[in-house]
């Protein structure tokens, strides 16, 4: 139906739905249809068909509105049969894309790191089955190129194993978790065997062991998706030894961020500024994003802390430091290993909403990430880290009394499908959940919609789909 009306773009359906919304209050004098609107992800997924669930009654009723047919009808796959007609002089909507397809880790297929924004064709359950192939023949020639140039590492292979550990690193912040944890397992066991039972010359040592860092910091990240903190300091811990091997700085300081990052998370905030000034120690020269990153968590471990002057210090320094970066190697690797400016945005109002001292302050920063990453473009943009922003301008509203204006803010985080519902964001949504108030009349009906909302959303975090 979007297609024959021209409203494939989600500008233009935006508008529509919203016009649609406001003519709704007016016809059923219900004002608190007036302005609803509907996210881009929200669009892309009744769009794409992803969708697994009804949307809320609200909107059900806007598109019923909108389209003339009822929800079922306007999102279920279309008929089966080529030559259907309908009654309605509007076309039936597209057949639904599958979701992607959820597999083990030792099954997982490749995935181009596109994200949202590429144009390439992803692995998932509508991909055909040569494009499998081609997938799998791919992983087969790196571990054969491997083996092939013997017991020395050749250039072919460093190649190979330099290009995959960057496609990774750009997919990891865009991607959901299980359609990229077999590869990451692969390859960092590839850079391990070659390392182990390899001729390695030394500047091919030091690349590899770079590269061994940067895959086992990523399966750190993934172990603390999970919800795993120990697995994820003892992928840290070996990420900084192969940092140390590299003898590189910059990776150093980087792995230091990510440890402060699980404690942060793991509810061990002093144990988190600890590793941010660790982080900064071992930075010594380094001139990129890292640096940057350090400040940041710093900040954020000390509003946990409740030390106001040494969060202001820190968002000062981190400030500062943007201004002197300069993009060094690991930046150009993209994706995890760099630190835009939307995800400073979000550290920055994650502090102030979470030392308290300035509500108003917390809410305005909260809602200029939000709209960084709105805006963001495709290097920058991340989904856990905009569902942060998220979050903490519900907790900003929160803290300014606004119920309904928290619930808002939430809505797109709650909107997620449940394999992109890792441990920070599920963290993030019960900040939420044990932040609404309670006891009051007016303000329990909302509070406890909700809370049943976060309860339902936190009830299958993304652990239960790696097996």
């Amino acid at each position: 139906m979007t297609l024959e009306r021209h409203w494939q773009v989600y500008e233009t359906f935006r508008i529509r739905f919203e016009g649609a919304a406001t003519r709704l209050a007016e016809a059923e004098t219900d004002p608190r249809l007036t302005g609803l609107s509907v996210s881009k992800r929200q669009f892309e997924r009744w769009y794409g068909g992803a969708v697994k669930t009804r949307p809320y009654p609200d909107q059900c009723r806007v598109l019923e509105a909108m389209f003339g047919v009822s929800v079922d009808q306007l999102l279920g796959p279309a008929p089966a049969r080529p030559d259907v007609r309908v009654a309605s002089p509007l076309v039936v909507v597209p057949p639904p894309r599958p979701v992607p397809v959820l597999l083990p880790p030792e099954q997982a297929q490749v995935l181009p790191a596109g994200g949202p924004f590429s144009s390439e064709t992803r692995l998932d359950a509508g991909t055909t089955e040569l494009e499998r192939q081609v997938a799998m023949a791919a992983r087969r020639a790196l571990r054969f190129t491997a083996m092939a140039e013997g017991s020395s590492v050749g250039p072919e292979t460093l190649g190979q194993i330099q290009d995959e550990v960057r496609r990774l690193t750009v997919a990891y912040p865009k991607l959901a978790l299980p359609t990229l944890l077999g590869d990451l397992v692969e390859v960092q066991d590839l850079i391990f065997r070659l390392l182990e039972h390899g001729r390695v010359k030394p500047l091919q040592a030091r690349e590899l062991y770079l590269l061994a860092g940067i895959t086992s910091g990523m399966l750190a990240k993934a172990s603390h998706d999970l919800g795993n903190p120990g697995a994820a300091m003892m992928q840290a811990r070996t990420a900084f030894v192969c940092a140390d091997n590299a003898d590189h700085h910059a990776m150093r300081a980087w792995v230091r961020s990510l440890q402060s990052l699980i404690s942060y998370w793991a509810g061990r905030p002093a144990e988190a500024a600890d590793y941010a000034d660790l982080g900064q120690a071992a930075a010594g020269n380094v001139r990129g994003t890292t640096s940057v990153w350090l400040a940041c968590l710093s900040a954020r471990a000390h509003a946990l802390l409740g030390d106001g002057e040494a969060t202001r210090a820190a968002i000062q320094r981190a400030e500062d430091t943007r201004a002197m970066a300069q993009p060094d190697d690991l930046d150009g690797f993209g994706g995890i290993m760099t630190f835009p400016v939307p995800r400073q945005l979000y550290y920055v109002a994650e502090a102030t909403v979470h030392l308290g001292e300035d509500p108003a302050l917390g809410e305005s920063q909260a809602e200029a990430a939000v709209a960084a990453y709105r805006t963001a473009t495709e290097d920058e943009w991340a989904f856990g880290d905009e569902a942060g922003a998220q979050t903490d301008l519900a907790l900003a509203r929160l803290a300014r009394g606004e119920i309904d204006g928290a619930a808002e803010a939430v809505r797109p985080v709650l909107d997620l499908p449940i394999e992109q519902r890792n441990f920070g964001i599920t963290s993030s949504a019960q900040r939420v959940y044990a932040a609404l108030p309670s006891g009051s009349r007016r303000v329990g009906g909302a509070a406890a919609d909700l809370r049943e909302e976060i309860e339902a959303f936190t009830a299958t975090p993304t652990s239960v789909l790696i097996r």
